[in-house]
């Protein structure tokens, strides 16, 4: 079964496609903020599909009870693996199932995950729901699992996005301020650590003053501030990613 892709636009610029039980859930955070600009500005296209349309019943079943018994339902293959194949431009295209069984989503896999991106044109993202889908569409069309937590959501449309989103505010024109993203938490700029505070009108709220230091206009010793302060808030929040001299594990 083919469909047409929803998209008439300029082949060089990135799709993400999310197949999905739920539509409207995803196009409508698509649609909105950062992700919605990008579309509109032609950094990015986006392609929703409704695994109910493959469906081979009247009835546009998509589940069906597990073989040997137990509690749940199960995503059935053939919907699944046909909304891929009908959306799939390229055979070497990624292809990745949202499943808390997946390796954990950091920015190391978003760069890795835009790098594929922008490389092959397409990206695509396979919703999860119920119990969990058949083995067999994940041996014939994912090529990656994904998770982004330990713990379990009702379906793969929230980790979805979250991929989704972190993937096109890292596209180069998609923030107003290029430097903004490099300097976020887990980014080489913060040696993969966190973020330190940040401050703004006005200086004084409720008896709390910004930092001096931040009013000095002494650009030197604020970037020294602000890495000191993101180093300190990474020991004390993230151990994990901290090392023994203060700095992040992350080269």
């Amino acid at each position: 079964m083919s469909r047409p892709s929803e998209h008439d636009g300029p082949v060089d610029v990135p799709v993400i496609k999310v197949l999905t039980l739920f539509p409207d859930m995803v196009r409508t955070v698509l649609e909105t903020s950062i992700p919605g600009r990008a579309e509109r500005q032609d950094l990015v296209q986006y392609e929703v599909v409704d695994i109910r349309d493959f469906a081979v019943d009247k009835h546009r079943t998509v589940d069906d009870t597990a073989y040997g018994g137990g509690a749940g339902m199960i995503m059935m293959a053939p919907p699944v693996v046909d909304a891929v194949e009908s959306v799939r431009r390229r055979d070497d295209a990624t292809v990745i199932l949202t499943t808390p069984q997946g390796e954990t989503f950091n920015e190391a896999l978003t760069l890795e995950l835009l790098e594929d991106l922008q490389d092959k044109g397409e990206l695509i993202l396979i919703c999860g729901h119920y119990k969990g889908i058949d083995e067999r569409a994940r041996e014939l069309v994912v090529t990656r699992e994904v998770s982004i937590g330990d713990y379990v959501l009702t379906g793969g449309e929230l980790p979805a996005l979250v991929i989704a989103d972190a993937l096109v505010r890292r596209i180069e024109g998609v923030l107003h301020n290029g430097d903004s993203a490099g300097n976020d938490s887990f980014t080489e700029s913060r040696g993969g650590g966190l973020d330190c505070q940040w401050y703004t009108k006005p200086p004084e709220y409720r008896g709390l003053k910004v930092p001096d230091i931040l009013l000095s206009g002494h650009h030197a010793n604020i970037d020294k501030w602000r890495a000191e302060q993101a180093a300190d808030r990474t020991r004390a929040r993230r151990p994990d990613l901290a090392d023994p001299d203060g700095g992040s594990d992350k080269d």
